[in-house]
């Protein structure tokens, strides 16, 4: 079996984020994409993105590495859900060494050029469930 074409986008958008190269990062989302941040805060839109990514680069004192692996693509009208394995690594400057295990999920779109963009960054996946309520719940 293949992989899908899905996979190699998403590492070349691991090798830019790597290389903190903002510009060609940015070209893998759609213009109203959204992004988590971290459980409960979002950013929309691609000059929300980059401001985002810039603080967590200064977060993790510009030593960010990601790399992801077991890629489970589901595709389906022009969409595909993405859900992989993602190791985050940071380490260096006077910050503790970081690393840590998530399992991300993906949203991509294929757009009028033929090219997948990501439409919602999750990097949480479903450990975003136990952060806080989900919307529209009712209290009680």
């Amino acid at each position: 079996m293949s992989e899908h074409e899905l996979v190699e986008t998403i590492r070349s958008a691991d090798r830019a984020i790597n290389a903190r190269d903002l510009a060609a990062m940015l070209d893998f989302y759609e213009d109203d994409a959204t992004l988590v941040v971290e459980p409960g805060r979002l950013a929309r839109g691609k000059p929300a993105i980059r401001a985002a990514f810039e603080g967590i680069f200064r977060f993790f004192h510009q030593q960010l590495e990601v790399t992801q692996r077991d890629f489970h693509v589901i595709e389906g009208g022009g969409v595909a859900l993405v859900i992989c394995n993602l190791t985050l690594r940071a380490g260096g400057g006077s910050a503790a060494p970081v690393s840590l295990e998530r399992q991300p999920t993906y949203v991509f779109r294929r757009s009028a050029d033929g090219r997948w963009r990501c439409a919602v960054d999750n990097s949480y996946g479903v450990t975003i469930l136990g952060s806080h309520a989900p919307t529209g719940t009712p209290p009680g």
